[in-house]
């Protein structure tokens, strides 16, 4: 079998995968968008494409090699008895060409197809509607500003499937009804999903739901959704826009409105205006996955509810019904530890966490993820952000219930005590972009360049 992917997408395949299929990179180079699987079937093939937003297609591979001399010699091998049932004379077939950072006229691809006359298809061809379809590919590489003359690798197969990348387009927020200021986006939210194996008649929850991008993504797979969001006015879809020349959000601009946009509506339990760093669920196990994106104080700030106590102050005169509960920073640090210990209480047994950690990649070490107890580590993937900051996708599995051992555990040993250099994300994040502004002022005013501030 082969994959055709996107340049990013390979390290997110494997959490689709059976424990069986065997991922591996073809020998030409590491940035090949083209992955080799062995030992699966083409049932299982089918499964992981009706899921994956990141694979475009799978193929069966009949044959190989860094030239086509090499790749003819592969395909003669091929056992005939495999290519039989689709070389038929009852059958049609058409044979495409993709080139991988090339793009080759008409007349070559005709070229490539017909030295693959030796193969011994009977039936006729149909570029309509055919019964089978088969594909040449050839890689010639990552830079697209040293393309070799020949490809660095060919491959020829049948035709498989593809994979749900149409829906990224369907579902982009561009397009959608009701947006915040930090929408994730369709392709990323649909990854979440996949990583927290959500599936018909799932019940998933998103502590930090905000605009409901991943409740969307996790309801097209036929999971019941809900959250909860502290910010009053997003839950209920009322104060200002976030949408270009858009003042203030419509009357139906809402969470349940983007689910009815998608059909999905009946999947949609609610969202409630919450604190996630105060429990309101029952105890006890109650949702298959938590699939969330918490704020990490950029373009949303981190917020809790507290009281006059915790800063310092004398209580108010709480027998009035004009008392506001007083808003605090929630650090990073916190945020986590919080998110961990919702998940080890409310997750079913193998049930799933699925969340962004935001880091500054010169001090990231694997050390500073998060930990809890209750909790296994299945993977840890990166997103660049910038040359000093990415993202990690976390995604943690549920492998035991919550003891009085496990709080002791959370207190006392060093493993799972909160990493308290998250909270200066911020910090250095803006440190960051300040730093590239002060560089780039330097070479407008070197090259001639107006300096802004005396503008």
């Amino acid at each position: 079998m082969a994959l055709r992917c996107g340049r990013a997408c390979q390290q997110y395949l494997l959490h689709l995968a059976q424990d069986n299929i065997d991922f591996r990179l073809p020998v030409c180079h590491n940035s090949s968008p083209f992955w080799l699987l062995n030992g699966v079937s083409e049932e299982d093939v089918r499964g992981l494409m009706e899921r994956t937003v990141c694979a475009k297609s799978a193929f069966e591979l009949w044959g190989q090699g860094r030239t086509h001399n090499e790749l003819q010699s592969s395909l003669r091998k091929y056992p005939l008895e495999k290519m039989a049932p689709f070389t038929q004379r009852e059958s049609t077939y058409k044979i495409n060409v993709y080139t991988f950072n090339k793009t080759l006229v008409f007349q070559e691809r005709i070229k490539k197809i017909d030295t693959l006359e030796f193969l011994p298809f009977q039936g006729k061809v149909s570029l309509k509607n055919p019964d089978h379809i088969f594909f040449l590919l050839e890689d010639y590489g990552s830079d697209p500003n040293n393309i070799p003359d020949e490809p660095l690798h060919v491959y020829f197969g049948r035709w498989i499937a593809d994979g749900q990348r149409e829906l990224i387009r369907s579902h982009s927020v561009k397009k959608r009804h009701f947006i915040g200021n930090t929408s994730m986006e369709a392709g990323l939210s649909f990854i979440m999903a996949n990583h927290a194996r959500v599936k018909a008649h799932d019940l998933v929850c998103d502590p930090f739901v905000g605009s409901g991008s991943l409740l969307v993504a996790c309801s097209h797979f036929g999971a019941y959704v809900c959250g909860t969001d502290i910010d009053y006015n997003i839950v209920h879809g009322i104060g200002k826009a976030s949408r270009k020349n858009q003042k203030w959000r419509g009357p139906d601009e809402n969470i349940r409105a983007n689910l009815r946009q998608y059909g999905t509506e009946h999947l949609y339990i609610d969202v409630l205006v919450s604190d996630s760093s105060k429990a309101i669920w029952r105890e006890g196990p109650l949702f298959d996955a938590v699939v969330t994106d918490p704020p990490y104080g950029i373009r949303e700030s981190t917020r809790r509810t507290g009281s006059q106590k915790e800063i310092g102050k004398p209580p108010e005169d709480l027998s009035g019904e004009s008392h506001v509960p007083v808003s605090m920073v929630y650090q990073l640090s916190d945020i986590f530890t919080d998110l961990l210990r919702f998940a080890a209480h409310y997750l079913v047994m193998g049930g799933r966490l699925v969340y962004w950690l935001p880091v500054y990649r010169p001090e990231y070490r694997d050390e500073i993820v998060p930990q809890h107890p209750c909790l296994r580590l299945v993977s840890n993937c990166e997103q660049t952000l910038s040359s000093h900051t990415s993202r990690r996708l976390i995604t943690m599995e549920k492998v035991k219930e919550v003891e009085d051992s496990d709080e002791l555990a959370l207190l006392l040993d060093s493993r799972f005590r909160p990493y308290r250099g998250h909270n200066a994300f911020r910090e250095k994040y803006f440190s960051g972009v300040s730093k590239r502004r002060g560089k780039a002022e330097q070479s407008s005013s070197s090259d001639g360049g107006t300096d802004p501030q005396s503008e």
